[in-house]
Formats: structure tokens, sequence, C-alpha cells
């Protein structure tokens, strides 16, 4: 179990599971998703959102991982850009991490 801080002043946070790092994994949700500024903010959790929501349209109801992590972390009430660039970056230690151990 993972924690991100999802505002400014650290008053939010979210809680990830390793399933749900394994679900971005599996549908590359974060892949292609920042601009080549790189720079997060709302506008990007939106597209992820909208991403998300046609993966979910496409399958309804087949993936209960994928609503899983829409309900607990993308769809959240506390996810804001700022929660977003955290995930990014745990997901990309947590890749690392994970990779070693799939070779």
């Amino acid at each position: 179990m993972y924690k991100i801080q999802a505002n400014a002043s650290g008053t939010r946070s979210i809680e990830i599971t390793d399933c749900h790092l394994e679900t971005i994994k599996k549908y590359s949700l974060l892949s292609g998703l920042v601009n080549s500024n790189g720079i997060i903010d709302e506008d990007i959790l939106d597209k992820l959102k909208f991403n998300v929501r046609g993966l979910l349209e496409s399958e309804p109801g087949k993936d209960k991982d994928l609503l899983d992590l829409c309900l607990d972390v993308i769809y959240n009430q506390n996810m804001k850009g700022i929660g977003l660039k955290n995930l990014v970056a745990l997901y990309k230690e947590w890749s690392l991490s994970h990779q070693d151990t799939e070779e």
C-alpha cells in the first residue's frame, strides 16, 4: 500500500495499491499522457479521465480492477493535478522496482 499527496497543502492523500499500479501498467494508462512540456496539471488529469472512460465504455463491466482504479484513484474527489503528478512519480518508481522481479 502506498500513499500519494493529492493536494498542494498536503492535507489530502490517496491510497494506492499494487493492484492499482498493475492496472495502470496493464492498460498503459500513463504512456503518452504527458505533453512534451512535461507539465502535469488538471488538463492532463481530464485527458486521463476521458481515456479511462473510453476504456470502460468499450468493455462495460469486464474489468473490475479498472473500475476499482477509477473509483479509488482517478475519480477520487481528492484527486487534483498534483495528485496525478505524484501518481506518475510513484508509478515510475514502482515500475523500476518491479522490472527486476519480472526478469
